[in-house]
């Protein structure tokens, strides 16, 4: 909500301060992504494959539930030594585990390295035709509708960084 409000004021700050020399698109990157049969095709891969690894990850959890149950029963006949032998092979178990979930899922994990190799370069293609249509059509800024990008495209000539390093040194 909040960043929605925020995208349309700037959008009105936008309008006020550029005047109407330039020309400014909206583009909703979600419809243009969900219309590629090549991103729904591995968006489907994606979750397969994330399918697989959360059963993995299931069963592994379901292994360590049977260990334990089994650690229940005999805990009584069994001695100082192997309860605590047990208990640590359990706990063990239990820390694989998670970090197999963290090496699947993390933020720096096989799936989002997946989910680079899949659909970074059909986001690619779709980014070169928005910056090719804005030049083709003198687009100075291309703003994503749905949100999730925020600015797209915007000419040089707009971007005053080096303007703002020079005044910070």
């Amino acid at each position: 909500m909040i960043k929605k409000t925020l995208f349309a004021l700037s959008l009105v700050v936008l309008f006020t301060t550029l005047g109407t020399s330039q020309r400014i698109a909206i583009v909703d990157i979600n419809a243009v992504l969900d219309g590629m049969p090549e991103y729904k095709e591995a968006q489907t891969n994606l979750d397969k494959v994330a399918a697989e690894w959360r059963q993995e990850i299931a069963q592994e959890y379901d292994k360590i539930k049977s260990m334990y149950n089994k650690y229940q029963a005999e805990q009584v006949l069994l001695s100082d030594e192997v309860r605590q032998q047990r208990e640590d092979e359990i706990v063990g178990k239990e820390g694989e585990v998670r970090d197999l979930q963290k090496r699947r899922f993390g933020p720096e994990g096989d799936l989002f390295r997946k989910r680079e190799e899949l659909v970074s370069p059909i986001q690619d293609q779709v980014y070169n035709a928005i910056e090719g249509y804005a030049a083709d059509r003198g687009y100075d800024l291309i703003f994503d509708k749905s949100g999730s990008a925020g600015l797209l495209f915007a000419s040089e000539e707009y971007d005053k960084t080096q303007d703002i390093i020079k005044k910070v040194r």
